[in-house]
């Protein structure tokens, strides 16, 4: 259902019962999926790919051309899953030649005047709080929780169902399961509550606390750390996660407890 006063380009593809609010603007090469709710004053530009039973909220701007230099105006993409809420005044922009996308996983919740710039992959059941500023090429893991007004640098990388302290300025990888906070940015722990909310068993809570204990509270290297956990500690999907991600590191993960 549109509205008469929004303007959708004869060449986007809308399901038919997409809501559409008035004073939005839909561009040309846009998808929208079925049951997805468009608010009033809404941009959505050439590139977007907004998946089923979403609702983006009055002001966002989605596949806005990126804030990069080095942008030609290549052909890419903006990737919204299913289910996922935009709320107000969000910014999302489209890929560059680097990766060609930008990615907005499923069940997503982006508060307002968040901005996630070009070519960053943010998984599945992510939550970011208001005013979370995302840089370009940053990957955010499923079910990570980003608190209000967080700084993310370019190029890093947020593992699964960790949560960030609101304020934060995040410059270094976060390993997956923890809490991370302080200035410096830093290791607070293992996001136990998450975790029990997302039924990881005791057990799997005391394993990862174990290999925590090993990477931040031994006074070993993290490469050390990563070899007598392999060693010292039994083979997990646990385990193994958090072993990738540390040797996987480009910028290196966040520091310990000071």
């Amino acid at each position: 259902m549109k509205q008469p006063l929004a303007y959708v380009h004869p060449a986007a593809k809308i399901a038919s019962n997409v809501v559409i609010d008035p004073f939005v603007t839909i561009d040309q090469n846009v998808e929208i999926g079925e049951g997805t709710r468009i608010g009033s004053n809404v941009t959505i530009l050439e590139g977007a790919r907004i998946g089923k039973n979403c609702t983006i909220c009055s002001g966002a701007v989605i596949s806005g051309v990126p804030q990069d230099l080095k942008f030609r105006g290549e052909d890419t993409v903006a990737i919204i899953g299913d289910n996922t809420t935009i709320r107000e005044c969000v910014t999302i922009n489209r890929g560059t030649a680097s990766k060609g996308k930008t990615v907005v996983g499923s069940n997503c919740l982006i508060m307002a005047y968040c901005h996630v710039a070009h070519d960053c992959v943010v998984g599945d059941n992510v939550i970011m709080s208001n005013a979370v500023q995302v840089a370009g090429e940053v990957v955010i893991d499923n079910h990570a929780v980003i608190g209000g007004g967080a700084l993310i640098h370019q190029f890093t990388h947020i593992g699964q169902h960790v949560m960030v302290q609101g304020g934060a300025l995040v410059n270094k990888d976060i390993p997956p399961f923890v809490k991370a906070g302080r200035d410096p940015i830093s290791y607070a722990g293992i996001n136990s509550i998450g975790l029990r909310r997302r039924n990881f068993t005791n057990e799997q809570i005391r394993e990862i606390q174990e290999i925590f204990r090993y990477l931040y509270l031994s006074g070993l290297n993290n490469s050390d750390a990563v070899e007598r956990i392999e060693a010292e500690l039994p083979a997990s999907k646990e385990r193994d996660e958090i072993i990738m991600f540390v040797r996987n590191s480009k910028r290196g993960i966040i520091r310990g407890y000071m």
